[in-house]
């Protein structure tokens, strides 16, 4: 499955796309717009992003259980060398994985924690145009529809950008290639 970023400039244009897209047999489950204008969204019956999709929350999370797995286990082998509860003190292993584990829970929190507050990774490049006013439609599209959804975007709607293709875009460490601006042609960007 892939996805494919589009730039609308306007709500009605949005709302076209939308209505072409169920057209060729794409849920509102795989359509996500993220504007500036929600209760625009909301007017227009418009699947908006979800907070998964806007903030870091994964991509820090994951950063976060890293961390702590990497100092938990920095932790444990100073345990281990210092022996703090006594040189004649036979700790269980079982302890040794409950201090890693703990860190790394709690470096997944705190990294969640941190991506609250940040914009996803992968939606910074297109942070000004939606500041702008235009609408980033996110398509999720199995490849079996790709060219479909591609001929009819081309198509129907030449106001709208392909600004980029994500293979994965559940992949919070996979990077988007943003085509050039005002280049929304399909061609420019690789189907790979």
């Amino acid at each position: 499955m892939k996805c494919f970023y589009y730039l609308a400039p306007t709500i009605k244009s949005t709302h076209e796309i939308s209505d072409d897209l169920h057209a060729v047999g794409i849920r509102d489950f795989y359509i996500h717009i993220i504007s500036k204008d929600e209760s625009g969204l909301r007017q227009h019956h418009l699947h908006s992003s979800n907070y998964l999709e806007t903030l870091d929350v994964i991509r820090t999370g994951f950063l976060g259980a890293f961390s702590g797995f990497v100092v938990g286990l920095i932790g444990v082998e100073l345990m281990r060398f210092f022996k703090p509860f006594g040189a004649d003190v036979q700790v269980p292993e079982f302890v040794y994985l409950i201090v890693m584990a703990l860190a790394t829970l709690f470096g997944a929190w705190e990294g969640g924690l941190i991506g609250i507050g940040a914009e996803n990774n992968k939606l910074k490049r297109f942070h000004e145009d939606v500041e702008a006013g235009k609408y980033l439609i996110l398509i999720y599209v199995l490849k079996k529809k790709e060219d479909e959804v591609r001929r009819m975007m081309g198509e129907r709607h030449a106001e709208a950008e392909l600004a980029a293709v994500d293979r994965y875009f559940l992949n919070p460490f996979s990077r988007i290639v943003r085509s050039a601006r005002g280049g929304g042609d399909a061609k420019v960007l690789q189907k790979g």
